[in-house]
């Protein structure tokens, strides 16, 4: 009888295993501040998810703002169209897996009515012109008109109150995303049992 490991374990002894540069490679799809993936690999090995999550933590409120728009850069818009109705040639921000994940994460968007999403990319791009950077908001489990409500209301924050925002905003999609990226390289080697 086999006894089935969550796959998050196996993802982790794989994560604490890697060279740094591999470990810093898995940690960029979860981030794309690279002093953030270099300070999560060194900090290795981690004795479960609450700990590297933790680590994220720390590192994440140590970067400075420019570390943060460097996350940010990788982030699509909130709303975007998918690769398949976007114009030849057109791609989304971030690399494939992250753009799956950001896909994902916002498919509360996904089916809503064209005046919405007209107001979402109309509120994106008053948010850029605005605080000059993506505007980021943990979607998951948000339908669109409650997408469509944080922007609205956070176009009114002065840049202070909207940096701590978005500081807190990454912080939890990157706590989501360390544990997806554990459950990925845990199943893309195999390590279940």
């Amino acid at each position: 009888m086999t006894i089935e490991r969550p796959v998050g374990v196996a993802g982790l002894e794989v994560l604490n295993s890697l060279p740094a540069r591999a470990a810093r490679a898995e940690l960029l799809t979860c981030c794309a501040s690279r002093r953030w993936a270099d300070e999560v690999a060194a900090g290795r090995p981690y004795p479960g998810l609450p700990a590297l999550r933790s680590a994220s933590a720390v590192a994440l409120a140590a970067r400075d703002w420019a570390g943060i728009r460097e996350a940010l850069a990788a982030h699509p818009r909130l709303g975007d169209r998918p690769h398949h109705e976007r114009p030849q040639g057109e791609r989304p921000r971030g690399g494939d897996r992250e753009a799956a994940w950001s896909r994902g994460e916002q498919s509360g968007a996904d089916g809503a009515a064209a005046e919405v999403r007209a107001a979402l990319a109309a509120g994106n791009r008053a948010y850029e012109e605005r605080f000059g950077h993506v505007f980021l908001l943990c979607a998951t489990g948000l339908g669109a008109a409650e997408m469509l409500a944080a922007l609205r209301a956070r176009l009114g924050n002065d840049t202070g109150t909207e940096q701590a925002v978005v500081r807190y905003e990454l912080t939890r999609i990157v706590d989501l995303r360390l544990a997806k990226l554990l459950d990925v390289i845990g199943e893309a080697n195999g390590r279940n049992a």
